[in-house]
């Protein structure tokens, strides 16, 4: 785990406990919501694998997974707005009552690329679950169908968040720390 005197790490802005409780409460809204159904999960790579299998781990219904992975940061702290498919999805959507597990939606555009793609693909329903999300940062008119947290525009790391793939390990999410010279 990174070290918690790491000066890039600000403050804690969701305790352990709060996500596992949030991550347990978020699972029982799915099942209910899907029960007599088998969704399938579609995690957006790296970010969201922690959330996915704390999530997956409380599902009362059965279900499946499959992975995409995007970009439209690079290394960067901003998006770029252009957003790549770096890896697609291994089966077909069609028919399917598909949820995207989201680490965090921010300015949006890269969820409403990938809602915008998966739709095509004939889903018989299309639904995302984000553990975070920054309203104050959106750019585009989509909300998640399940959220677990709202957070302040800051740049949010640990539980599967990273920065230059840093920090994903941390139990928590928190602030990165900016120095003077830097630009976010």
């Amino acid at each position: 785990m990174a070290s918690t005197r790491d000066a890039a790490i600000g403050e804690i802005l969701v305790q352990p406990d709060d996500l596992q409780h949030r991550v347990r409460e978020l699972a029982r809204e799915i099942s209910r919501d899907y029960e007599g159904r088998e969704p399938l999960l579609v995690c957006v790579l790296k970010g969201a694998v922690f959330f996915l299998a704390d999530l997956m781990r409380s599902l009362e219904v059965p279900c499946e997974v499959d992975f995409m992975a995007v970009s439209s940061y690079g290394s960067a702290t901003q998006t770029s707005g252009v957003v790549r498919i770096l890896k697609d999805l291994d089966a077909s959507i069609e028919g399917r009552d598909v949820i995207i597990v989201e680490d965090i939606v921010d300015s949006g555009l890269t969820l409403q690329y990938l809602l915008r793609n998966l739709r095509a693909r004939g889903p018989a329903s299309l639904a995302v679950c984000a553990l975070l999300t920054k309203p104050e940062r959106r750019r585009v008119d989509l909300s998640p169908r399940y959220v677990g947290f709202e957070i302040a525009d800051k740049f949010a790391i640990g539980y599967g968040l990273d920065h230059g793939e840093r920090y994903r390990n941390l139990p928590y999410v928190a602030a990165l720390k900016v120095e003077q010279d830097q630009a976010i």
